[in-house]
């Protein structure tokens, strides 16, 4: 069960052309704002990663807004933990449990995701806001991922789970995200 206090997000190369290369990429970017949104009502922790960003560009521009406050780590190695200043940045957080999500799943996702869980870490994978240029390579991580210890999730189905309860200050932010 994710919990707050454990629980941030890393969100993974949403940036450039590249962005606008994977399948459903509106859907990958709404569904990532959506997902940002609702981790910062909830007073998350929120790392970006980009990419080669001299060569790949910047965070998509209706991401950026988004990113106030939070770390936005540059690598060039396609799995996060490959880059000391990122895996120093992630372990500062304190979080054991990342929600991750970006593109391209069966490349830096998918490292990204191997090094979280041979590092002790748990990790969430926000299924609707992971995509490639290719359906079958997001398939085919999504699997893969599942295998080896990732549980799977949704936008709203982890939104809700860090929610809890209808109570909580944050609901109604939550709510208006998932309408």
């Amino acid at each position: 069960m994710l919990q707050r206090n454990h629980t941030g997000l890393l969100v993974i190369d949403i940036q450039g052309k590249l962005a606008r290369l994977v399948d459903e990429s509106e859907t990958l970017i709404a569904n990532t704002a959506r997902l940002v949104q609702g981790v910062q009502a909830l007073g998350l922790p929120v790392v970006w990663l980009e990419q080669n960003p001299p060569k790949l560009g910047a965070t998509v521009p209706e991401l950026q807004p988004l990113q106030a406050g939070s770390p936005v780590l540059p690598k060039f190695s396609f799995g996060a933990l490959g880059e000391p200043g990122v895996a120093a940045a992630l372990a500062e957080t304190g979080v054991s449990h990342w929600l991750v999500c970006g593109i391209e799943s069966h490349i830096c996702v998918y490292q990204s995701v191997l090094g979280l869980l041979g590092s002790g870490a748990r990790v969430s994978l926000v299924t609707d806001a992971v995509s490639s240029r290719d359906p079958a390579n997001r398939a085919l991580a999504i699997g893969q991922l599942a295998a080896r210890g990732a549980a799977l999730t949704s936008v709203e189905m982890c939104l809700y789970e860090l929610l809890g309860d209808c109570r909580d200050p944050a609901f109604r932010d939550i709510l208006a995200l998932v309408r």
